[in-house]
């Protein structure tokens, strides 16, 4: 579950989602889904679902949840919170109380319905690390004018007080989502929640050559990586 990095957006062709190279459920890359279930099972798809939305926020987990629940599956994967920070405006951008408050409730209905379902939370990846990446090309700078997380992104060359300002704000609100992912997460023994997404440090590589924000499916299978090392790392 989760929004457009889980769907692949951008990873194939562009403006397009490409589930295929999903770093949770994908069958084009060593996703998680290929990690974890025997061969022909990851092959066939028949066991994992994908239940992300390109353009998803905090607020329509609730409804993948529900719709994750019907399946009941064994481990369900959350990745959720950059669309909350990629707004028009950092005045747009969900409020770290409304964040908690809905992840929270979806965290509970999620127990309610699944109660020995495994948990992973992936962290809200470095929005502003990206921004520092991707700016390097020039052809990325002007596809970020389109409109792609104008929060961070909008006026990439600008160095100026205030648009170092407005990146740092909407860094900050990054962080105070994954403490709000870290505390929720911590208290449920079946969920593991993974700052190695935030931390990791992205290079061009692993950009869309479409939009240079979103992962490529380099980017994807590194994910899968650090998920696979995350939920199969000895309980802490």
């Amino acid at each position: 579950m989760g929004d457009s990095i889980t769907r692949g957006f951008d990873a194939c062709s562009v403006l397009s989602d490409c589930p295929e190279v999903s770093w949770s459920t994908g069958t084009d890359v060593r996703s998680l889904a290929q990690r974890l279930l025997p061969a022909t099972t990851a092959r066939s798809g028949t066991h994992s679902w994908n239940f992300a939305k390109t353009g998803a926020v905090v607020a329509d987990l609730p409804g993948q949840i529900e719709a994750a629940a019907a399946r009941k599956p064994k481990l369900i994967t959350v990745m959720i919170g950059a669309n909350d920070a990629c707004r028009n405006s950092v005045d747009e951008m969900t409020s770290t109380e409304q964040f908690r408050s809905t992840f929270t409730s979806a965290l509970t209905r999620l127990r309610r319905d699944l109660p020995k379902t495994q948990v992973y939370v992936a962290s809200v990846p470095d929005l502003k690390r990206l921004w520092s990446e991707g700016r390097k090309n020039v052809f990325g700078r002007q596809i970020w004018k389109l409109g792609i997380c104008p929060s961070m992104l909008k006026d990439s060359e600008h160095l100026d007080a205030a648009s170092n300002e407005r990146r740092q704000r909407v860094a900050d609100r990054v962080t105070e989502y994954n403490k709000v992912l870290k505390d929720v997460c911590g208290r449920d023994v079946l969920c593991r929640y993974d700052p190695a997404v935030h931390d990791y440090r992205f290079t061009t590589s692993e950009l869309s050559k479409w939009d240079w924000f979103h992962p490529s499916k380099a980017g994807q299978q590194q994910l899968a990586e650090m998920a696979y090392r995350r939920i199969t790392a000895s309980a802490s």
